[in-house]
């Protein structure tokens, strides 16, 4: 399929206003290309619109509040050069599997139904899918993915135990089947193509709308109770859990970007991870001024992780991926520079 170029539209669906999805609208923004992004409020797109007042213009949203509402992409992907498909349910404690599961197939489901009747300018879906679909729990630490493995072992068990499958296993489980649904649709066409991008957990910079910390995304969360909860809450089976990988934030919109340039990406997968790392190995790279005294110092290097091979991302989008360091430096200076993180005294460095 041909790449798309600047000044092309593209749609960036109703996760626009999270914590990827801005990130991805500013890239394309300073790229060059219009940008629509689908939001479930208008205080969530006005909240983006002010953010990029200074594009020019070329920032507009559009209110999509339920993305499993047939038609409910209709409109916003008329004279629509490409797709940016962010959005997904993200519940951990679901009462039933398919209170999760049934909305991100169904809204991936209407988004290609809208492409195919009303998008006939779209030449790429680019579909935000996740490390999860690709990483499977019964594999051991040590592991390599690559871009060809698939998480079977999350949907096996939600199929088994159904609401009695624990949290994380249901939220995997929806992303996978949500990405094997757009891949079971997108080849029942022609007209265009699609490539799935697969962060890991991610850092970064934040500049999407946070008001509080209760309200960060998933990922930073996790980090910022990390260094704000009691010590005694804190062990070493939580801080070396083996199980992560990072990436940063920027990186992830511009693999974005270049999923939907690049001729030669249609059809692929793309893991886009920068290594692994535990929370100890967090906690000892954070600059010195936010650390704190937990867990023992370099026993992380130690711990056997598993790997997210991303080496065909880097070879065929030419990405080069920040440090562990520099990711870390920054989103901790974003917490600080909230008011959410302190700066610990001298006597608590380590």
């Amino acid at each position: 399929m041909p790449s798309i170029a600047a000044p092309a539209t593209v749609l960036v669906t109703a996760g626009a206003n999270g914590f990827i999805g801005t990130w991805i609208c500013r890239t394309f923004l300073e790229r060059g290309y219009r940008v629509r992004g689908a939001v479930r409020s208008s205080p969530k797109g006005d909240y983006l619109s002010k953010l990029f007042k200074d594009y020019g213009g070329r920032f507009v949203y559009y209110v999509v509040e339920d993305i499993v509402e047939p038609g409910a992409f209709h409109e916003a992907v008329k004279d629509v050069q490409a797709v940016i498909h962010t959005a997904s349910p993200a519940i951990l404690a679901p009462a039933d599997p398919q209170d999760i599961i049934r909305p991100a197939l169904s809204g991936t489901r209407e988004l290609i139904n809208s492409i195919n009747i009303c998008g006939s300018e779209v030449k790429r879906l680019v579909f935000t899918s996740s490390g999860w679909t690709i990483s499977d729990t019964t594999k051991p630490a040590g592991t390599i993915y690559t871009d060809d493995d698939w998480n079977t072992s999350s949907v096996a068990q939600v199929e088994e135990k159904g609401r009695d499958a624990g949290g994380w296993d249901i939220y995997r489980a929806s992303k996978v089947l949500a990405e094997r649904t757009a891949w079971e649709e997108a080849k029942k066409q022609n007209r265009w193509d699609m490539v799935a991008i697969h962060p890991p957990l991610t850092l970064g910079p934040i500049i999407h709308d946070v008001s509080e910390p209760s309200k960060l995304n998933k990922s930073i969360a996790r980090l910022y109770e990390i260094l704000s909860a009691k010590e005694e809450d804190l062990n070493s089976e939580i801080l070396l859990l083996s199980d992560f990988n990072f990436g940063d934030v920027r990186d992830v919109a511009l693999a974005h970007l270049r999923a939907a340039e690049y001729e030669k990406a249609g059809g692929e997968r793309f893991i886009i991870a920068n290594g692994p790392y535990t929370w100890q190995d967090a906690l000892d790279t954070l600059p010195a001024q936010y650390r704190r005294p937990l867990g023992t110092p370099g026993s992380g290097k130690s711990v056997k992780k598993i790997v997210f091979d991303s080496t065909k991302a880097q070879k065929m989008l030419d990405l080069s991926f920040r440090s562990f360091k520099e990711t870390l430096d920054d989103t901790a200076f974003e917490l600080h520079s909230r008011g959410w993180l302190p700066i610990r005294s001298e006597s608590a460095h380590v």
